[in-house]
């Protein structure tokens, strides 16, 4: 990749249970936790929430620019993304399911762009191959 357009800095101590994450920058502030099927309270965040809403806004955003490149109108596309974490051979692992909703565009052209943004978008790009991911259209 040549020079980066843009970098953030995220600051973490105290790790998953009772710890805290922030950007450097100032601006977020989290409480992380545990989820309770981990064995936390579930009453703060923690990194598979972080990480499905980081990957529902880039997939959103990538759904956006290829529809606008095809002259389609998919202002209303609503991006579902489902973040799972469970034991794998080694530890544990993550999973994930990206779902894509357009009202008013027929499902062929749902699945075409949401096809269209797995190949584009950065997330789904860094998680190729590396994590199983299900791509669904939803209505």
């Amino acid at each position: 990749m040549a020079e980066p357009l843009y970098k953030t800095k995220a600051v973490a101590k105290g790790g998953r249970a009772s710890g805290k994450v922030s950007l450097s920058e100032g601006g977020i502030f989290f409480h992380m936790e545990h989820s309770k099927p981990l064995g936390g309270s579930g009453e703060g965040v923690n990194p598979e929430q972080l990480f499905a809403m980081g990957w529902a806004t880039c997939f959103n955003g990538a759904v956006l620019f290829i529809a606008g490149q095809k002259k389609i109108d998919a202002s209303k596309a609503i991006v579902t993304c489902e973040v799972g974490i469970g034991r794998e051979e080694g530890g544990l692992g993550l999973s994930a399911k990206l779902t894509l909703a357009v009202p008013g565009l027929e499902r062929a052209q749902v699945q075409e762009l949401i096809e269209a943004a797995h190949q584009m978008c950065p997330y789904s790009k860094a998680t190729r191959n590396n994590i199983p991911v299900e791509l669904a259209v939803e209505g």
